[in-house]
């Protein structure tokens, strides 16, 4: 692995999401079709029950959102027709600088792991090309411990919670990286109807980016230093990181 002469020192591990960070967000539009099809209304309610929750448990809020009087099984089977259907006309792919992220991140000694709701298979289809670019499992499968910030950290690598960064789209995995005192940066959707951006400020996110070249290496280091100090999650402000883009209206 190739590194700089001088890796930071005191974050070991960044862990990315793969489903809005490295991947674009096909999770968002479906959603928000499946619940305004059926009459319900799209609020960030919506978003902070279904957002990185186990898949059960997403599924049950949903179709509470949606007013649909299914099991969670019917929403999940539902669902995913409908996501198939989205990816059809709008098919996943990498987004522009996530394999540099991954190549920056490991250039400053840090060791990468992906993780995500679904299963390893996901991982090998869409990421599996870039394999020796990840540590450890190469990717976990959150689904049954989400949000996972504290399992990948401690259970996967034996981390503190000080020695990890995570990067993720979804205020909840923000919350709990809060809780704990680990590193996050926060990559909201660029999705018009979505709240995720306005749930990170709420839950104290200081570095938000709009895209991945955005979290580059002065943004690193100014994090490994607040993680050594102590002040992750202690100063007032938030930073947006990168220039604003177009949004997504799917």
């Amino acid at each position: 692995m190739t590194r700089t002469a001088d890796p930071l020192r005191h974050l070991r591990l960044a862990a990315v999401n793969i489903d809005g960070v490295l991947l674009n967000d096909t999770f968002s539009p479906v959603i928000h079709q499946f619940v305004t099809s059926r009459g319900g209304r799209y609020t960030a309610d919506v978003e902070s029950a279904v957002f990185s929750q186990p898949r059960l448990v997403a599924a049950r809020a949903l179709g509470a959102m949606a007013g649909v009087p299914w099991t969670p099984e019917k929403v999940l089977e539902v669902y995913f027709e409908e996501r198939a259907a989205y990816l059809e006309q709008h098919p996943l792919h990498l987004l522009d600088g996530a394999v540099e992220l991954l190549r920056r991140l490991r250039a400053l000694g840090l060791r990468t792991v992906c993780y995500g709701g679904l299963d390893a298979g996901h991982f090998q289809r869409h990421l599996g090309e870039f394999a020796d670019l990840f540590d450890g499992p190469g990717y976990v499968c959150t689904n049954d411990f989400r949000p996972g910030v504290h399992e990948i950290v401690t259970d996967v690598f034996g981390l503190d919670h000080d020695q990890a960064l995570f990067i993720d789209d979804v205020a909840r995995v923000a919350e709990a990286a809060r809780s704990l005192g680990t590193a996050f940066i926060g990559h909201p959707p660029h999705f018009a109807h979505g709240f995720q951006g306005e749930l990170m400020r709420a839950a104290g996110v200081r570095h938000i980016v709009d895209s991945l070249p955005a979290i580059d290496e002065p943004l690193l280091r100014a994090l490994d230093a607040e993680a050594a100090t102590g002040t992750l999650w202690t100063s007032p402000a938030t930073t947006t990181h990168g220039t604003e883009g177009p949004r997504d209206d799917r």
